[in-house]
């Protein structure tokens, strides 16, 4: 690897901790943070920041979840839809709220007349326009909590959090349809819950049989593999193995691509140390094995966030502590290859294919199926 391995981008407008972030299209949508209420758009290629809006003046955050909801509308394309949730403490403090954004970078919005809440954050509400809070009755701290979005019908919240608890949340339902303890000693928070996806991080969990659906989990002192059957509203847990470089740090930044998790810096925190990771370490799902890398990051560094670009192949990482526990305003990428050579963007592989068509003069459109074979090929 190179002694570039990772470029300073600019800095965040504002120190962030824990900031949780959405990729969308060419921008990286910033919700906050640890005690920041502002949300922000870094644009991938102007490398500019502007500001999107602010949460509600009685929102509370610290480790909370943004995740992006699928949907199914043709004609909401030039728009996502964000779901935050989570607290600091359980009960009262807890917030379930939606966003409908547009870009901010746009210089002609047409919004419907329906769609005039697009760009803040709103009560998340069932079709009665009740407001919904997720975990509101539940006795469970979502400070740290993670989320997936699966389900057949990509309907379902599966959310891990403090105390070992697995819980499903029907998006179309609005409630709960199973709570579950996982088979782990301790207790989690700030880490590592991903589905088993053969594309990146956050678009859909690999369907194992009919309507089954498999998530990995890493934290402090645990390794699972986590399958769900839709029919039966059931899980199966398996152990997988601990890596004694990073088993017992948790608050990294992390994320999964094909059959790669990668994470970066961590915390080791009891009475005796506290010790704050610069390591990068790889697990492969297919292997089942770990390494260490040599390459480390410029600075050690937990509470921040990594989200891979599938399209350029970048790794960006957001915010966090530094060693002297300062929040920082750090913004820097690093690309999928210095880690994994085999990794090729969605950019390179059309381009792949174009050449191959140009050769063949065969006059088709691009299927998702050549990344799959590119990807194989590249291998």
């Amino acid at each position: 690897m190179s002694n570039q391995t990772f470029q300073f981008l600019k800095e965040l407008p504002t120190p962030l901790s824990n900031p949780p972030c959405v990729l969308y299209k060419d921008e990286l949508l910033i919700c906050g943070g640890d005690r920041q209420r502002t949300c922000y758009s870094y644009h991938t290629i102007k490398n500019e920041y502007k500001f999107i809006c602010e949460y509600p003046s009685n929102v509370k955050l610290a480790g909370h979840c943004v995740v992006k909801l699928v949907n199914n509308n043709n004609n909401e394309k030039n728009q996502i839809t964000l779901l935050s949730f989570g607290s600091y403490w359980p009960g009262e403090n807890k917030h379930t709220l939606v966003m409908k954004y547009v870009s901010v970078w746009s210089n002609t919005i047409n919004i419907s007349n329906e769609l005039n809440n697009y760009n803040q954050w709103i009560p998340f509400t069932d079709n009665q326009n009740h407001p919904i809070i997720i975990g509101k009755d539940e006795n469970h701290d979502y400070e740290g909590v993670r989320a997936v979005i699966g389900g057949s019908n990509n309907h379902l919240l599966f959310i891990t959090c403090w105390e070992t608890n697995i819980s499903v949340f029907d998006l179309n339902m609005f409630q709960f349809i199973k709570h579950d303890t996982l088979p782990i000693k301790y207790c989690i928070r700030y880490h590592c819950f991903i589905s088993n996806s053969e594309n990146v991080q956050g678009q859909g969990m690999m369907k194992t049989n009919k309507q089954h659906y498999q998530m990995l989990l890493f934290g402090f002192l645990a390794g699972l593999s986590i399958e769900y059957d839709e029919d039966n509203n059931s899980f199966e847990f398996h152990q997988l193995p601990l890596y004694d470089a990073i088993s017992s740090f948790n608050c990294y930044a992390y994320i999964c691509t094909n059959d790669i998790i990668l994470f970066f810096g961590g915390l080791f925190s009891d009475i005796f140390d506290h010790i704050i990771s610069e390591s990068v370490h790889k697990y492969s799902i297919k292997e089942n094995k770990w390494i260490t890398f040599k390459n480390v990051l410029p600075i050690p560094s937990y509470y921040c966030v990594a989200i891979l670009d599938e399209e350029d192949n970048d790794i960006h990482i957001i915010g966090g502590k530094d060693d002297s526990d300062t929040v920082v305003s750090t913004y820097m990428k690093t690309k999928m290859r210095e880690w994994d050579p085999s990794q090729l963007s969605k950019n390179e592989m059309k381009c792949i294919i174009q050449y191959l068509i140009r050769n063949l003069k065969i006059k088709i459109g691009w299927i998702d199926d050549f990344d799959k074979i590119i990807i194989k090929y590249s291998r």
